[in-house]
């Protein structure tokens, strides 16, 4: 899984994080979700599927509950709206920007402690 494999990375860059396995949209999780919200600064949603998913229901859930006003930051991961070939499995996920360096780079990037301008599509240039 390339969210625990992230959470490895970043705990060796001596960032700890929580990975939730929210295996269902519907009906949303609102205590477990609400409790990471005031647990944690930041927040990445990871997920294969299109922009308008499950991360747009936290999002929503986020804003209407205030979870976002006192400065969580929340990053929706998810398959970008372009055509991605076929092929092998670990290739598609590079392209998507879902592989584990690449959410671990996003969340550190969210976190301020990479510069933002170092990093294009999840990956660090």
């Amino acid at each position: 899984n390339e969210a625990l494999a992230a959470a490895d990375i970043l705990s060796n860059s001596g960032v700890s994080a929580t990975v939730i396995d929210a295996r269902f949209c519907k009906p949303l999780d609102t205590q477990l979700i609400r409790q990471a919200a005031k647990n944690h600064a930041v927040m990445l949603s990871i997920e294969e599927g299109a922009i308008g998913g499950f991360a747009a229901h936290v999002m929503q859930f986020l804003c209407l509950e205030g979870l976002l006003d006192n400065g969580l930051k929340f990053r929706p991961m998810t398959l970008p709206d372009t055509w991605i070939e076929h092929g092998d499995y670990s290739d598609q996920l590079a392209l998507a920007g879902l592989t584990a360096s690449q959410i671990a780079t996003n969340a550190l990037v969210t976190l301020g402690k990479l510069e933002p301008k170092a990093v294009v599509n999840g990956v660090r240039r």
